[in-house]
C-alpha cells in the first residue's frame, strides 16, 4: 500500500510558516525529554525510592518510545499542527478532539504557571532583593514578544535552551565518570558503583515504593511530545520528525538512566532529600566551585523553556480549536508574522493569574500544579494511543493509506502503553497527596462537557465535522 503523502493544503492550519529547521526540531525535540521534573524533582522520588529510581524511568523511558513511534506513525499519515486534537476528531470523533484540544492547553497553562513562579525563585538564588513578581512578570513579558515575533525565533531560542540543558547534564556525567575511574574531588572513596546496592540494596525501600514514584518520573517526560506540536512548521516533516522521534531512546538513555546512574554513585542515595537538586548535591559533594550556581541557572534555563514551550503550543491549539468551531473564531486569525498571536496572548494572561496566585498560596501549590499537568499529559498521551490503534484497524482495512513511519509491532506497543498509563493513574488516584488532580480533571470533564453542550445548540455542525474529515481524508 502506498504511503500517504503530505498535503499541507488540507489540514486545518494552513498558513503557519514552515520556519523550524532540522537543527530547531532535533534540539526541541532534545529539550522535551529534559526538564524541571528531573533537575528538580528527582531527588524527592530517590529518597522514596533509592537507587530503583533508575529502572523506573528506563521503564517509563521505554513507555514513552512506544508513545512517540505511535504518534510519528500518525504525524507520517497526516502532519498538522495541533495534532494530538486532530487525530482524536478524526478517528474518536469530535467531542474528543475538542476535549484533547482543550486538555492539552490547560496542561501547558498551568505548567507555564508553575514555571514562571519557579524562574522567579531561582533568580532570588542571585538577587534576593528583586521582588518575586517582578522577575515572572519580566520573564512572562520577554518570552511572549519571542513568541510573537516568529516561529523562526522561538525555535532558536528553544535551541540554545535545550544546549544549556544538554551541556549540564553530559558535563556532569563526564566529571561524575572522572570522579569513578581516576578518584579525583573531595567526594574521595565514598565514590563507588556499589553505592547502587551498598546501602539497604537496589529495592531498599522494597518494589511498591519505586512503582509509587512513576507519576513523578512521567511528569519529568511531559513535553517529549511537543515535536508532534511542530509538525505543522517543520520545513521538512518527512525527515526531520522521524529522525528526531528514533534518537529517544539514546537520550532517554543518557540524560535519564545514565546521568542518575552516574550520580548515585558518586552520593550514596541516603543523602538525598525532597527539595534538594540531585545534580546541586552532586555538584557539592564533587567540590566544584560555584556548583550550586552553576546548576541554579540550568534549572533557571529549563524552567523558561517550558515555559517558552508552553506559549508556543497553547498558540497552536486555541486555533486548532477555532478552525474546528471549537474555540472562538477570532483565534484563527494570523499575525502578520504567519504566528497565532491572540491565542498566544489570551493563554499568557492566564499564566499571568497563575503568577499572582502562586504568590500568595501556600508551598504546595507548586506540586499540586504539576500534578494536574500530569493527569493533562496522561489524556494526552492515551488519546495519541487510542488514535494510532483505531487508525491500524483503517489501515488493515484498506480505508487509509499506510504512514511511511510505521511504528514497530503495529498495534501491540500502544496497548502495552495505554495499559501502563492506566496503571500510572491508578497510582495517582491511590496517593492521598496526588489524588486532588483527579478531582480537578474531573471538574474539568464536567466544565468542558458543559461547553460541548451550549456549543452543539449553537452550531450542530461542529458534531458533524469529524466524521466529514475522516470521510475526505480516508477517500
Amino acid at each position: 500500500m502506498a504511503s500517504a503523502q503530505v498535503d499541507t493544503e488540507s489540514v486545518p492550519e494552513e498558513g503557519y510558516e514552515r520556519g523550524l529547521n532540522s537543527r530547531q526540531v532535533q534540539m526541541i525535540a532534545i529539550g522535551g525529554a529534559i526538564g524541571v521534573g528531573l533537575f528538580l524533582g528527582a531527588g524527592a522520588n530517590i529518597a522514596k525510592a533509592g537507587p530503583s529510581l533508575i529502572v523506573m524511568y528506563a521503564l517509563a523511558g521505554v513507555i514513552i518510545f512506544f508513545i512517540m513511534r505511535a504518534l510519528g506513525e500518525l504525524l507520517l499519515y497526516r502532519p498538522v499542527s495541533g495534532s494530538f486534537a486532530e487525530y482524536s476528531r478524526e478517528f474518536l470523533g469530535p467531542f474528543f478532539g475538542y476535549f484533547t484540544g482543550w486538555t492539552y492547553w490547560l496542561m501547558w497553562v498551568v505548567t507555564g504557571m508553575a514555571e514562571l513562579t519557579a524562574a522567579a525563585i531561582y533568580i532570588n538564588y542571585w538577587f534576593p532583593a528583586i521582588p518575586q513578581w517582578t522577575s515572572a512578570l519580566v520573564f512572562l513579558i520577554i518570552l511572549f514578544g519571542a513568541n510573537l515575533i516568529s516561529v523562526k525565533l522561538f525555535g532558536e531560542i528553544e535551541f540554545w535552551f535545550s544546549m544549556v540543558k544538554v551541556t549540564a547534564i553530559i558535563g556532569m556525567i563526564v566529571i561524575g565518570l572522572g570522579v569513578l575511574t581516576l578518584g579525583f574531588s573531595q567526594a574521595g572513596d565514598t565514590a563507588a558503583v556499589s553505592n547502587l546496592w551498598a546501602f539497604d540494596g537496589f529495592f531498599p525501600k522494597g518494589i511498591g515504593s519505586s512503582l509509587m514514584t512513576l507519576q513523578g518520573v512521567m511528569f519529568a517526560y511531559l513535553a517529549v511530545e511537543l515535536v508532534g506540536v511542530t509538525a505543522g512548521e517543520s520545513e521538512n516533516p518527512e525527515k526531520t520528525l522521524p529522525k528526531a522521534i528514533n534518537t529517544l531512546p539514546w537520550r532517554i538513555a543518557l540524560f535519564y538512566v545514565g546521568a542518575l546512574t552516574v550520580i548515585l554513585c558518586v552520593v550514596k542515595w541516603t543523602e538525598f532529600s525532597e527539595g534538594v537538586s540531585p545534580f546541586v548535591k552532586a555538584f557539592a559533594v564533587i567540590g566544584i566551585p560555584a556548583g550550586a550556581g552553576i546548576v541554579n541557572f540550568v534549572v533557571l534555563t529549563a524552567a523558561l523553556s517550558s515555559c517558552n514551550s508552553g506559549m508556543y503550543s497553547t498558540g497552536r491549539m486555541l486555533r486548532n480549536l477555532a478552525d474546528n468551531g471549537e474555540a472562538p473564531r477570532v483565534f484563527k486569525r494570523l499575525s502578520s508574522t504567519k504566528t497565532p498571536a491572540l491565542g498566544i496572548a489570551t493563554s499568557v494572561v492566564f499564566m499571568g493569574i497563575g503568577v499572582v496566585l502562586n504568590y500568595t498560596v501556600p508551598e504546595k501549590a507548586f506540586g499540586y500544579v504539576t500534578s494536574v499537568a500530569t493527569a493533562a499529559g496522561i489524556w494526552t498521551w492515551l488519546m495519541i494511543l487510542i488514535s494510532h490503534v483505531l487508525y491500524r484497524r483503517q489501515v488493515v482495512a484498506g480505508r487509509l493509506p499506510a504512514s511511511s513511519f510505521p511504528a514497530p509491532g503495529g498495534s501491540v506497543c500502544s496497548y502495552i502503553a495505554i495499559a501502563f498509563l492506566l496503571f500510572v493513574t491508578g497510582l495517582i488516584a491511590y496517593d492521598a497527596d496526588s489524588r486532588i488532580c483527579l478531582y480537578v480533571m474531573a471538574g474539568w470533564a464536567v466544565a468542558l462537557g458543559i461547553g460541548w453542550a451550549v456549543l452543539k445548540n449553537r452550531n450542530p455542525d461542529v458534531t458533524r465535522r469529524g466524521d466529514a474529515e475522516f470521510e475526505k481524508v480516508g477517500g
